[in-house]
């Protein structure tokens, strides 16, 4: 098996994984496809170039999720653990990535699932290292893994990463993915609605584009249909197209019972209790 980054635990490989930009990688996939830049659609002060496909690695908008979260929030999050499971020897690589800090809203894709060569359909084009990130995703034992260095290592590792949630993007359209994702939104492993008249209605996990390294993962309100950044700065570096722009919508429309009304009430600005007139 695959050690994790060159040998440390997987304690100490999550938190590389998350401070460490690798360039080889983003030198790899830029040869791969033009800069997520060039490729996405809307207005300018909408775009954010991403350097690496890894989790947690969005520096631009680290200034932006400090304004956005109170100091509470964060300094709740600087103080906990990487991980926010149990660490165990026997873990599989997919528990284990779930369990990272941050990764919350994953959900664990079956094995079956990852094994069958169609559901991975155009993938090995898209990321660098596939075989062995296959592998390392699977637990499937390698010869060659002694020989690696522990850059190489943590080259697969990202890899493993990226094809791992670009796996999830699919696999949470399914049945199994739509009842594993229903799991995690009653427990409201997503998060709640920041906007007050909506009560804190559970939310879903969205992105705002299907290309990888566009822009990070959102969470989408179905009573006021609005989205915003998850609160836990962890979370809101994750990159989006491990969600999709599909998911929830298909997610309410599979589970129409949970689809709640449209808030009636709204905020009305007052001036000394006057209601002010709109221009």
């Amino acid at each position: 098996m695959y050690s994790y980054r060159g040998g440390m635990s997987r304690e100490q490989s999550g938190f590389l994984g998350r401070k460490t930009i690798n360039d080889s990688l983003d030198k790899h996939l830029e040869k791969l496809s033009p800069p997520a830049s060039k490729r996405m659609n809307g207005n300018e002060g909408d775009r954010l170039v991403v350097p690496s496909t890894s989790a947690g690695l969005f520096p631009e908008l680290k200034s932006q999720s400090k304004s956005k979260f109170s100091d509470d929030e964060s300094d709740t999050d600087s103080d906990e653990s990487e991980l926010s499971g149990s660490d165990g020897e026997d873990t599989s690589w997919i528990s284990w990535f779930c369990n990272l800090r941050g990764n919350e809203f994953f959900c664990e894709v079956d094995d079956e699932y990852i094994q069958d060569d169609f559901n991975l359909c155009g993938l090995s084009s898209q990321v660098p290292y596939y075989d062995y990130a296959l592998d390392l995703i699977l637990d499937v034992e390698s010869s060659q893994s002694d020989s690696f260095t522990g850059e190489q290592n943590e080259l697969i590792e990202s890899a493993a990463e990226m094809l791992y949630g670009m796996i999830h993007v699919r696999y949470i359209l399914t049945s199994k993915g739509m009842t594993a994702m229903l799991e995690k939104y009653k427990c409201y492993d997503f998060g709640r609605c920041p906007r007050i008249y909506c009560c804190g209605q559970p939310c879903l996990p969205v992105g705002q584009s299907d290309i990888p390294r566009s822009s990070t993962v959102k969470i989408y309100c179905p009573k006021c249909e609005d989205i915003y950044y998850p609160r836990s700065k962890y979370q809101g570096n994750v990159d989006g197209a491990y969600f999709g722009t599909t998911f929830p919508h298909l997610f309410l429309m599979t589970n129409g019972h949970l689809k709640p009304q449209k808030p009636v009430q709204s905020y009305v600005p007052r001036v000394f209790g006057f209601k002010l007139h709109r221009p």
